[in-house]
Order: C-alpha cells, then structure tokens, then sequence
C-alpha cells in the first residue's frame, strides 16, 4: 500500500466522466452569454485622450480608436470590448482608473 492515496482513492473521475458532467452542465446552464463594456460620453475628457486611451488599453490602430471615439462622442457611447464577464470587468476597472465613464452589460441574443 502507498503512502499517498491514488486518485481513485480520492474519488477523482474519468475523463469520461468529467466531461460527461460538463455536458450536463451546460446543458443546464446554457450556453455562457457574452458581455461588453461600453464608454460613454462625458463632459470631461478630451476626444485625443480618448482615442489614445483606447490605443494604449486595447491596443487598437489610431483609425479604430479614432472610429470607436467618435462613436462615443456622435452617439453617446460605444462597445470598445467584448468577452467573458470577468475580462470585461476588468476592461471597465481599467477605464475607470483612465477616468473614462464605462459600465458593462451582456450582449443582446444574437449578437449586436
């Protein structure tokens, strides 16, 4: 007998097993919806700054940031990300340090 327990003895699973239990998991919970963060527009900061906070975080070409910045300035707002829920979050924590106003929200069914 070894000293240390096998992982039958720990009660671990198959792989078979394991992956059987995530289907049905999945099959309970459905399918993970994505999320988004959007930026919305502000009194405050100035449209240059944005468009190169959007280069600096996201690494975005200047032509996007600049597209996505005048999203947020004609329209009120713009989705600069999407993602799981947990990167989004942290995508908004960092544009709040940036002084942006952001929130995040899921994605509509279907997409956009």
């Amino acid at each position: 007998m070894s000293a240390h327990p096998s992982s039958e003895d720990l009660g671990a699973s198959s792989p078979a097993t394991r992956t059987e239990s995530l289907t049905l998991f999945e099959a309970v919970a459905g399918p993970t919806r994505a999320w988004r963060t959007v930026v919305h527009d502000d009194p405050i900061n100035l449209m240059s700054y944005v468009q190169w906070v959007f280069q600096s975080y996201f690494g975005h070409s200047a032509d996007r940031a600049l597209t996505l910045m005048l999203e947020v300035h004609t329209r009120g707002r713009a989705v600069v990300s999407s993602g799981p829920r947990e990167q989004m979050e942290t995508d908004a924590r960092a544009m709040h340090t940036y002084g942006l106003l952001v929130t995040i929200e899921e994605e509509p069914e279907g997409g956009r």
